[in-house]
This record gives structure tokens, sequence and C-alpha cells, in this order.
């Protein structure tokens, strides 16, 4: 008891009184809703949901419609995007459909305040208390303000579908939208597992970015930004076999505006680009796992069945016409992935 006393007394002298191991587990419940978030947020994408609310009302929007006037106000709005002129009302468009529509864009604005919640409220308080360690603070704030970056993009992804003749967002927004989600999702690891080292042992250090984990996080950031794009542009339907693409083991692409607009804008292209790269991203993923499991094993693990669930996941998602339960759980995965890749990464830096 005395050992143990004498031990956590030395601990809190090395972190300057501060607990690290409370700090920790609310940064990895924060990375869950972040999770969360990205699953609803594929949803919303698949159900053509994100241009059905067509103001940005941070506080009063909270809640939806609870009259049948509040409905008719909102459903006018919505006529009148180029998404309901040149799409939705076309194909038919009820009340009841609208709804269902909103829905999935209200509640992803809703768990994004709730994670701003979360995380702006409990930072107060423990850096009231004095719990945050030092160099911390810094790292926390930034965190913080990607999240509310997250929320200014998001705004603008959907204001870009809402101008000219748009009937969907802008793919590129889409891919700055959720590739910041991912990136926080990273970082709210990264700084987790710091901590819990720092809790086990108050002289340790932050972990560092070897450049062999740069160089992956690369692979994996160019995989990511495709398949954003691939969703975006509704790619994901241009082929419906694998591993051919309508016959075909390199699709025809258009290239009479150039590389740059193929590159681009082209969805076989970037459809053949999205499912062939995801194997120099397991070449990568496999080396780094393998150099995270002397420092963790269960990194290691959690890096290969990431990789080998969103495989096949994104095979099935191709086959099945995008079902949209798959589609979404090729999402989840992959932020789960990313999440598992910080992890290996993080063994590796600290083995380092």
């Amino acid at each position: 008891m005395g050992a143990a006393t004498g031990q956590i007394s030395a601990d809190s002298i090395a972190t300057g009184g501060a607990r690290p191991w409370p700090i920790a587990r609310w940064l990895l419940i924060v990375a869950a809703m972040v999770v969360l978030i990205v699953a609803v947020g594929g949803i919303t994408r698949l159900t053509e949901s994100g241009l059905s609310i067509t103001q940005w009302q941070p506080v009063t929007g909270t809640l939806p419609p609870l009259t049948e006037a509040q409905w008719e106000a909102e459903y006018a709005e919505y006529r009148a995007t180029p998404e309901y002129r040149l799409e939705a009302g076309p194909a038919g468009m009820t009340l009841s459909d609208f709804k269902f529509i909103f829905f999935w864009e209200w509640f992803h604005r809703l768990l994004g305040r709730l994670i701003g919640i979360a995380f702006a409220v409990p930072l107060a308080v423990f850096w009231v208390r004095g719990m945050i360690p030092r160099g911390y603070k810094p790292r926390l704030l930034a965190l913080l303000a990607l999240g509310g970056l997250q929320g200014t993009f998001g705004w603008l992804m959907v204001r870009s579908g809402l101008s000219g003749e748009m009937t969907d967002v802008s793919h590129f927004w889409l891919s700055i939208h959720l590739l910041t989600a991912l990136f926080t999702l990273a970082g709210l690891v990264w700084t987790a597992l710091d901590l819990r080292a720092l809790a086990r042992d108050g002289a340790s250090r932050p972990a560092r970015l070897t450049g062999f984990a740069a160089i992956v996080g690369l692979v994996l950031f160019v995989q990511l930004l495709l398949g954003a794009w691939v969703a975006g542009l509704n790619a994901g339907l241009a082929s419906d076999t694998w591993p051919l693409m309508q016959g075909r083991l390199v699709p025809e692409v258009d290239w009479s505006r150039g590389a740059w607009r193929a590159f681009t804008h082209d969805p076989f292209w970037l459809h053949f680009l999205h499912r062939w790269w995801a194997w120099a991203a397991v070449a990568a993923l496999v080396v780094l796992a393998r150099k995270a499991r002397p420092a963790d094993r269960r990194a290691s693990v959690a890096v290969h069945a990431a990789f080998g669930t969103q495989i096949l996941l994104g095979i099935f998602t191709v086959t099945s016409g995008v079902a949209l339960w798959l589609a979404a759980s090729h999402q989840v995965v992959g932020a789960l992935l990313v999440a598992a890749t910080a992890w290996a990464a993080h063994a590796i830096g600290r083995r380092a």
C-alpha cells in the first residue's frame, strides 16, 4: 500500500499534479462519438439528405420542426433548391419523404453539436482544476479548434450544393469535411495514448511521428481522399463487378478535357483508382503493423483486422450496387482503420 502510494505521489509530481487517466478516457469517448458521426454522415450522404436543411443555425437549429406549419416552412425552403427542382421534385417527393431526409441531416448536425459540448465542457473543467499535464493544453486547444473548423467546413459543403444548378454538394468540400473529421479522430487517439503512457509513467514523453509512419499516413490519406471523391460523385455506381469494371480491367475514361479533369471528376477513373490504390495502402499498412507488433501487439492486430474488413466491405459495396448498410459500414470501418493506424504509428513512435 505504501509503495503504491509512493508511486502515485511520484507520478503526480512528475506530471505537475495533473491526472492524465481521466483525460485519456474522455478523449477516447469523444473519439467514439466522432466514429458515430462519420457513420451518420455516410448515411446522410447515401440517402441524399445533406441538402434538406438549407440554413446554418447553430443554436436555434437544435430543435427539429415541431408543428405542421414549421414542417411546411422547411419544406418550402427545400423546394427552392436545385436538388428539389431538378431531381427530388420530378421524382415525386412528398412531405413524408422530406421528413425522412430531414431527420438524417438534423441528426448529423445534432451529433456535431453534442461532440462540441462533450469536448469543450470537460476541457474547461480539467483546465480550471489544473488536471491537464504540462505541454498538453496547446494540443487540446488545437483539437477543439479542429472541431469548430469541422462545423464550418460542413456548412460550406452544404452551401456548395444550394446554388446554381448543383444537385449535390461539391465533392471537394465533402472530402475536406470528411478528412478533417478523420484527422481529428487520429489526433484524439494519439493524444489519449500519450496521456495513458504518462499515467503509467510520469517521466513518459509524447510519442513522435516517425518518417515511415508519415509515409503510411500519406498513402492512406490518398485512399481516403479518393473514397470521398467516389462518394461525392456517386462513382461507386460506375461498376457493380469486381475485379473488372464492365468487363475491362481499366475502364474507358474521357481524357478529352485533360488529365486534371479526369483525375478529379471522372467517376470511372476515380472508381478505378480507389479500388486499386487500396492495395498500395494495404502493403503500407502491413509493414506498419509488423513494425508496431513488438511494441504493441494489439495495435498490429487492430490494423490487420481493420484493413481486411475494409477491403471485403469495399468489394461487397461495389457488387451490391452500393447497398446502404454496406456502404455505411465501409465508411465506418474506414474511420476505425484511421484510429488503428494512429495507434500503430504511436506504438512505433514510442518505441523509437
